[in-house]
């Protein structure tokens, strides 16, 4: 799209339409709510899966008969790979709509489920103990990355977070070998220092003091000791030293075998999310823009203009994608209930057709390709002369 095409689109007749959505859609319900809770089960249901397959095995290979390794490790990875899924579940699924206040205005609410109550003090540990700390999360996503899609502010914005894994002169290979290895670790190594040292500059612009520009992992400064006491530690000691510590009375081989397991279902939890998070706006048919919008329905074309859907069905499909494969809905109306994006999805390709705007959406696998290739800096994002 050329910066006359972009001009030409009817930004208030768009806005109308776009907002004519809510009217059509109606008010939150228990329906909606129950939605949720059902999402939240499949969730909960796979952690508790996977953890009822590790109890099993272990307890019978170190406690009554020895399983062969072969089994033993079948039934591990498959332990593994369901808490993984609980693992996304509970961020994607739960964590994700609540904390945008999507479920505020459900009648008679329960205060845990609402954007202050869910995840808020000690309710971390009940509701989302992760890497992230949930404050954190909500500033830079909802704010920073929502309101800022594809501008200079906007923190996730792929191209430019890797702009020195494009300069460095290396072989492709290797560039594509790191996105990978990346992969595999990305909420602990981008996710959680991201969001704190966006959060930390919140603070500093208040201030008018110098913003942080790199993360900070060393114990001896504030941001690290951050990081490490509030981050890192709260999850990791949970997850992979108190738990596999349960099974000591079983022996220190029973102790490393459940650490093993736990850690395979981390890299699986990183790899699923990796899948369906990064691609959502990061590839060459995805524009970024070089000035803030100015208006609701310019936010409107680019919230569209920037982001791309996945294949979308039953609610199994879509808890598959953690309801990220409703991106383009999701980023016109954030504070939406999941289940309002499978009703209003064909009414926003309608829209789209009317204003004759490209409707993306893809195979998550298609997408995943396309944003890697952007990553490594085989391709670039599209860009608009002056905006």
């Amino acid at each position: 799209m050329a910066y006359a095409e972009y001009k030409e689109v009817d930004q208030a007749q768009l806005e109308r339409d776009i907002d004519a959505i809510k009217v059509t859609i109606g008010s939150r319900t228990q329906e909606d709510f129950q939605h949720l809770l059902k999402l939240e089960a499949w969730g909960r249901g796979s952690t508790i899966g996977g953890f009822a397959i590790i109890v099993t095995i272990v307890a019978v290979d170190y406690g009554l008969s020895p399983i062969h390794p072969l089994l033993f490790w079948f039934l591990g990875i498959i332990a593994a790979f369901f808490i993984g899924v609980g693992n996304v579940g509970r961020w994607a699924n739960v964590t994700h709509p609540i904390l945008h206040g999507a479920y505020d205005k459900v009648p008679n609410i329960p205060y845990r489920y609402t954007k202050k109550g869910y995840a808020s003090g000690s309710r971390r540990w009940v509701d989302w103990l992760d890497w992230i700390k949930p404050d954190a999360w909500i500033y830079e996503h909802n704010i920073m990355h929502h309101y800022h899609l594809g501008e200079v502010d906007d923190p996730d914005n792929v191209e430019r977070n890797l702009t020195w894994l494009h300069d460095m002169k290396m072989p492709m290979f290797f560039k594509y070998a790191f996105v990978y290895a990346f992969a595999a670790i990305w909420k602990i190594a981008y996710y959680a220092p991201n969001t704190l040292r966006i959060l930390e500059n919140k603070e500093r612009l208040r201030k008018k003091e110098p913003v942080i520009l790199d993360y900070e992992l060393s114990i001896f400064t504030k941001n690290g000791r951050e990081l490490w006491m509030h981050y890192y530690l709260p999850y990791g000691l949970f997850q992979f030293v108190f738990l596999p510590m349960l099974f000591f009375p079983l022996g220190m081989e029973a102790v490393v075998n459940v650490l093993i397991i736990l850690l395979l279902g981390e890299l699986f939890a990183n790899l699923h999310s990796f899948l369906v998070i990064v691609p959502n706006h990061s590839a060459e048919d995805i524009y970024q823009f070089s000035t803030p919008h100015k208006n609701q329905g310019e936010y409107y074309l680019r919230q569209i203009m920037g982001s791309v859907n996945y294949n979308t069905g039953s609610d199994l499909i879509d808890f598959a994608h953690g309801f990220l494969n409703y991106q383009i809905e999701h980023h016109l109306f954030p504070d939406m209930p999941h289940s309002f994006y499978q009703k209003m999805q064909p009414i926003v390709k309608e829209i789209c057709k009317k204003h004759n705007l490209e409707y993306r959406q893809d195979s998550v696998f298609k997408r995943i390709r396309m944003s890697i290739d952007l990553m490594v800096g085989k391709t670039k994002l599209l860009r608009i002369e002056g905006i």
